[in-house]
């Protein structure tokens, strides 16, 4: 029996699954080193690692305990527009950026989207 294969990740996982096209997605999967050997020496592919290997390659996280701090309801960010036309942002994710009361922002209008500048920020980590 061979030895168990080393999953790739991150940007090595991105680039082979792009040489790979070609191939299925169990084929690709076990090209990628997710799938592990029976003791009849039958490959056994491991598609969901697989899955989850390449969300967060994305930058795509399904961990269900990334982000909770214990309390309320988990950021999902998705928000929806309220009855009264208002957006509302959470804490969770004004907390995570580090913003503070009072911090003001510019809002930029586009096609489908709204981009959101910080201004008066003493560093470029924003811009």
């Amino acid at each position: 029996m061979a030895d168990k294969p080393t999953p790739l990740t991150g940007k090595a996982l991105l680039q082979k699954v792009k040489e790979l096209a070609h191939l299925s997605k169990r084929e690709t999967a076990k090209e990628c080193g997710y799938y592990t050997l029976s003791q009849e020496g039958k490959a056994r592919v491991n598609l969901s690692g697989f899955y989850d290997a390449l969300l967060e390659a994305k930058g795509i996280s399904l961990d269900p305990d990334s982000g909770k701090d214990g309390r309320g309801r988990e950021p999902t960010y998705r928000v929806s527009v309220h009855k009264n036309g208002q957006i509302v942002i959470g804490s969770t994710y004004t907390q995570e950026m580090g913003l503070q009361s009072g911090d003001e922002f510019e809002i930029k209008l586009g096609y489908k989207h709204i981009h959101l500048k910080q201004l008066d920020t003493d560093s470029d980590e924003y811009e």
